[in-house]
């Protein structure tokens, strides 16, 4: 599809699409079947839906062409469209578009780019409903009550004259409370966000032979990495991507961790200790048939930390593992579904994932400037309302950045920035 937007688009595009109409009859949301030229030879045939402004994805004229999607035939459609006065979009520039002329908020036009990137139904579904406006609404309403509560205290300093109540102190107390409550609740669902939209790095450590790349093939279903009874085997880490019940989760094998004297082997264990440690979750391995089997290094971050038993299939009776551990064997695949289950759950998936949107980066360092200053707001209250009314400001700034009720050029670069040029 070649996409062209702005106040010139259906000019541009009538002089190389030809219709059975000329583009002036042509009704908006309809698609057109026409001929593609270069004002001297057919270039495709092809399909011209129009958008007149300001019913349009950018809220401009827009035009989208659709032709066959061969990379000379789009090339050339292109270039055409260039000939005649169009210039390449800049990347994220139609979405840009739409929020500069009000067709969405800043919250939706991320919600694009999430959309796009969207690796399983869980994260696909969050994007649509911030799409939907979801933040953008939460948003706007503690705006709006913020505004309210700032009016009241600006009115009652710049007009004191006139006797206005500054509200009871317990009542302006309370409502700015019940409104950094409400903010924090946003707030926190900033890790189900990076969740959704980043994934969870999962490492596998343990010791030689413990059964750590054979975890790794039965969670993939496939033979991804090497598995031999000789140990030292892997010898640097190896990374693969699946998805968990929804969530996005990225699995690191890590090398066996013991003493060794053998350098190439002691390289992979330093790496093996790194990649644990910066990994969201640790699953460490430990053969439960074993005769000795030592705590976990104490390199090991033990706050991330889950033991997971394996090869109880040689264990002569039923084993049962504490509630923050795991019982398994990767050649039956006994216990290999609860231990699924298990690191769902250590992953802290929301109950009800069909019903929320979460927040980003981004969001989140809004929302925490914002509650900042409500928390010092109500602070500043039993002072004086002059110096409240400064932090509820700040307040609303920050909440306004959130949706680009702001005039900030840095932040909407930042964003845009990362879109694709078809968007």
């Amino acid at each position: 599809m070649v996409r062209v937007s702005g106040p010139d688009a259906l000019a541009i595009t009538a002089q190389f699409f030809h219709a059975s109409l000329p583009f002036e009859q042509m009704h908006s949301r309809q698609l057109y079947f026409g001929r593609i030229t270069d004002g001297k030879m057919v270039v495709d045939e092809g399909l011209c839906a129009i958008f007149r402004a300001p019913d349009s994805y950018t809220g401009e004229n827009l035009a989208e062409i659709s032709c066959h999607g061969g990379i000379l035939v789009s090339s050339r459609i292109l270039q055409i469209a260039l000939d005649l006065g169009a210039r390449l979009a800049l990347p994220g520039e139609f979405t840009q578009r739409a929020f500069l002329n009000g067709k969405m908020d800043l919250t939706q036009a991320e919600a694009v780019m999430d959309l796009i990137r969207a690796q399983t139904p869980l994260a696909l579904r969050a994007a649509a409903l911030q799409l939907e406006g979801a933040i953008g609404r939460e948003t706007e309403t503690a705006r709006t009550k913020l505004i309210s509560i700032l009016a009241h205290v600006e009115a009652f300093i710049d007009f004191p004259e006139e006797g206005i109540d500054p509200d009871t102190g317990a009542s302006l107390l309370k409502r700015i409370s019940e409104l950094r409550e409400r903010l924090e609740a946003l707030l926190a669902t900033a890790d189900q966000g990076r969740l959704l939209r980043e994934g969870m790095r999962i490492a596998i450590c343990g010791e030689p032979n413990a059964g750590k790349s054979s975890l790794l093939n039965r969670l993939l279903g496939f033979e991804r990495a090497i598995v031999s009874h000789i140990p030292g085997t892997t010898r640097d880490t190896l990374e693969e991507h699946i998805s968990m019940e929804g969530i996005p989760v990225h699995f690191i094998d890590t090398a066996g961790i013991r003493e060794t004297m053998d350098p190439i082997e002691s390289e992979g264990v330093r790496r093996a200790l790194m990649a644990a440690n910066k990994a969201d979750l640790i699953l460490y391995i430990v053969d439960a048939s074993s005769q000795s089997i030592p705590p976990p290094p104490p390199a090991l971050s033990k706050d991330k930390l889950h033991r997971i038993w394996n090869k109880i299939d040689l264990l002569p009776s039923p084993f049962s593992p504490p509630p923050e551990e795991a019982a398994i064997s990767c050649l039956s695949g006994v216990g290999i579904p609860k231990l699924i289950a298990q690191i769902v759950k250590w992953a802290g998936r929301p109950a009800d994932c069909g019903q929320f949107a979460a927040i980003n980066a981004r969001h989140q360092s809004c929302l925490k400037r914002a509650c900042a200053a409500l928390e010092r707001a109500e602070q500043q209250l039993k002072i004086g309302a002059e110096l409240a009314a400064i932090d509820l400001r700040l307040a609303l700034d920050a909440i306004g950045e959130i949706v680009g009720v702001v005039d900030n050029e840095e932040i909407l670069s930042s964003i845009f920035g990362s879109f694709c040029i078809g968007k």
